[in-house]
């Protein structure tokens, strides 16, 4: 399979919580002592030339700015020292958050599900091979808003890094040809609103712009649409 291709096959996104000091600080959050991770959906992707959607539910939509590690190919319980020989490639990407919905959950001791898997919620670039990103892990991230920069960062000051992850992530669950890991975003995390225009850049590598736009109200597409329109 053609990596090139890997939001179309890849069958899972396992992103990584609170991975920079200064991240888990602005939000009030502790640093963990253990990677905190999550699953968002792979329908939440998109790609350059659509549009991030504020579905109606949510009030206060975050971006957080995030290295995605693609992985090339099947692995379980793999070392720390060959975890990078499943390594891929990778994509920089954005974590889309509902913070309203997530601060609720997170005060209920629910799951952040709903907060970070709307549709829309992961816009990625291109695939990234590894000679373009020869030091993944020395590499800047950086956000803007509206032409406004409110992230930018360095994959240097991850809590854990990418081998560690990867490495702790297969021993929880295989990771497969075409799955990306969400290491984690630097502080800078704002809201946008519908007519932002988010633009973020991995160092000299690439950039990638996204709309934000509100989500339409009505159904679309298979048989709950025509049942609902009927």
């Amino acid at each position: 399979m053609d990596l090139k291709h890997f939001v179309g096959f890849g069958r899972k996104i396992v992103a990584v919580g609170r991975n920079y000091r200064a991240h888990a600080a602005e939000l009030g959050n502790a640093v963990p002592t253990e990677p905190l991770i999550f699953l968002k959906p792979t329908s939440s992707y998109i790609r350059e030339g659509e549009s991030i959607k504020v579905p109606a539910q949510c009030e206060e939509l975050h971006h957080e700015v995030e290295l995605g590690v693609v992985i090339g190919e099947r692995c379980s319980a793999v070392a720390e020292g060959a975890a990078m020989n499943f390594v891929g490639g990778y994509t920089l990407a954005l974590d889309m958050t509902a913070r309203d919905i997530q601060s609720a959950a997170k005060t209920a001791g629910h799951p952040w599900t709903v907060a970070k898997g709307f549709d829309t919620f992961c816009p990625v670039s291109r695939f990234i091979s590894r000679d373009e990103l020869p030091n993944p892990q020395s590499t800047r991230l950086w956000l803007e808003v509206d032409g406004k920069k409110k992230q930018n960062g360095s994959t240097k000051d991850m809590i854990f890094e990418i081998p560690y992850l990867v490495s702790f992530i297969s021993h929880i669950m295989t990771l497969e040809a075409g799955d990306v890991i969400l290491t984690g975003t630097p502080k800078g995390v704002s809201a946008v609103q519908p007519g932002s225009c988010i633009k973020a850049g991995l160092k000299d590598v690439l950039t990638m712009e996204f709309p934000v736009i509100k989500a339409s109200t009505e159904s679309s597409g298979g048989a709950a649409g025509e049942a609902s329109a009927s």
